[in-house]
C-alpha cells in the first residue's frame, strides 16, 4: 500500500461524508480499506516477530518464536 492508495481512501471518505459516493466508489473504498488493514497487520506482525522481552530474572522471550511466524514452515 502506497501513499497514492491512502490518499484515495481519504478522498473517498470525504465524498462519502458529503453524500456523493457512488456504489462503485463504495466498493473501491471497502477494498482499499481491507488492503490497508492487511498491510497494518503484516507490519505489526513483522515488528512483533523481532521483539524480545527481558524479564527481571534475566531470561529473554522471543515473541516471534513464542507467538509468531518465526520457526514455522510454510
Amino acid at each position: 500500500m502506497d501513499m497514492k492508495d491512502i490518499e484515495r481512501i481519504n478522498e473517498l471518505y470525504r465524498k462519502k461524508k458529503a453524500g456523493t459516493l457512488t456504489p462503485e466508489e463504495s466498493e473501491e473504498q471497502e477494498r482499499l480499506r481491507k488492503e490497508y488493514i492487511q498491510a497494518i497487520r503484516e507490519n505489526l506482525r513483522g515488528t512483533l516477530d523481532h521483539t524480545k522481552i527481558q524479564y527481571p530474572d534475566g531470561r529473554l522471550v522471543d515473541l516471534g518464536e513464542k507467538y509468531g511466524q518465526k520457526g514455522k514452515k510454510s
